[in-house]
């Protein structure tokens, strides 16, 4: 493994974070987030961000909402 420097860190950090790359790659990154409290600090803001979208798209829209939203797709699939 090597230090992939911040560049290609940046670069590729959403991947990373989606777990989308080779493993050499995520190794590198790994290695590289040892030694780089900036990119380190990136990742971690790029995790809560992803958690706190993945807690969001679980919860369900009250009935209202979902009702209104139906009866106005209704209305434009029938134009």
């Amino acid at each position: 493994m090597t230090d992939c420097g911040c560049e290609k860190a940046k670069q590729v950090l959403e991947d990373y974070l989606h777990n989308e790359l080779c493993s050499e790659d995520a190794a590198d990154i790994r290695e590289h987030m040892k030694n780089c409290t900036g990119c380190t600090d990136e990742h971690n803001v790029g995790k809560v961000l992803k958690d706190a979208v993945a807690r969001a798209c679980k919860e369900t829209a009250p009935e209202q909402l979902r009702d209104d939203v139906m009866l106005k797709l209704r209305g434009l699939q029938s134009h």
